[in-house]
C-alpha cells in the first residue's frame, strides 16, 4: 500500500471512528460479572478461543466476500453476504451491534465520502459492520489483506479496552494482551483469507450464551 491507502486503513480501523464500538463487550460484561473472566490469563484465554473458534472469524470471512464482491461489482453477491451476517446472528444484542455500528459507519461515511452513497443505497438498511467496512476498504483501496488484518486489530483492540475496565486491569496489561495475540491475528487472517464457503462454521454457544444472559443483566455498563 501507498501512504494515501496505509492512512486510511488506520482511520478506519482507529479506536477513535465514531460508531460506537465502545459500548460493546460482545458478552464479556456477563463473564466477567459471573467470574468466569477475571484477569489477564483468563481473558487470553478468551479472546484467543474467540480468534480460533469464534463467531468473529466468520464475520472476517464475510468482509472478504463482501470485499470481492465489490471489487467484481456484483451488488447482488454484496446484499446475499449482508442478509447472510444479518441471518447468522444468534441473540439480539450481537444483532443490534452489528447494524447500529454498520449504520454509524456508513453514515459517516456518506458525509465525507458522498461516492459511497450508491453502494450503502444498493445494499440497504440494515448494514452490518463488516459490510461498511469492506465498502470504505473498496473505496479507499485498501489492500484485502490488510483491511481484513486492520478489522480484526480493531475488534481485538476494543475487547481487551472493555476487559481493561471491567475486571479490571492495568493499561500496561492490556498492551501486553495485544502484543501476545498478534501472531494470532496474522495467522487468523491467513487462514481466513482461504476459508470455502462451505467450511464457513465456528463454535460460538458460549459467546451466545454470555450475549442472551447480558440482555437481563442488572447492572451493565456495555450494551451488549
Amino acid at each position: 500500500m501507498n501512504d494515501t491507502n496505509l492512512l486510511c486503513l488506520l482511520q478506519l480501523a482507529s479506536p477513535s471512528l465514531p460508531v460506537g464500538a465502545y459500548s460493546y463487550s460482545e458478552g464479556l460484561e456477563t463473564l466477567v460479572d459471573k467470574g468466569i473472566i477475571h484477569n489477564q490469563e483468563s481473558l487470553s484465554r478468551w479472546l484467543k478461543s474467540e480468534l480460533q473458534y469464534g463467531a468473529i472469524r466468520l464475520e472476517a470471512a464475510v468482509l472478504v466476500r463482501a470485499y470481492q464482491s465489490l471489487s467484481g461489482n456484483d451488488l447482488a453477491a454484496l446484499c446475499h453476504w449482508n442478509l447472510w451476517l444479518s441471518a447468522f446472528r444468534e441473540t439480539e444484542e450481537l444483532r443490534h451491534s452489528s447494524w447500529q455500528m454498520g449504520r454509524s459507519l456508513i453514515q459517516l461515511l456518506s458525509k465525507i465520502q458522498p461516492q459511497i452513497i450508491p453502494l450503502a443505497d444498493a445494499v440497504g438498511s440494515p448494514c452490518n459492520y463488516a459490510i461498511a467496512f469492506a465498502i470504505a476498504a473498496v473505496h479507499w483501496q485498501i489492500h484485502l489483506q490488510a483491511a481484513l488484518l486492520g478489522y480484526l486489530h480493531s475488534w481485538l483492540s476494543n475487547l481487551i479496552t472493555a476487559g481493561v475496565k471491567l475486571i479490571p486491569l492495568g493499561q500496561t496489561t492490556g498492551q501486553l494482551l495485544l502484543l501476545e495475540l498478534q501472531p494470532l491475528l496474522t495467522d487468523a487472517v491467513a487462514k481466513t483469507l482461504t476459508l470455502k464457503d462451505d467450511e464457513m462454521s465456528c463454535c460460538s454457544w458460549g459467546l451466545s450464551l454470555a450475549s442472551m444472559q447480558h440482555e437481563t443483566q442488572y447492572t451493565r455498563l456495555f450494551r451488549s
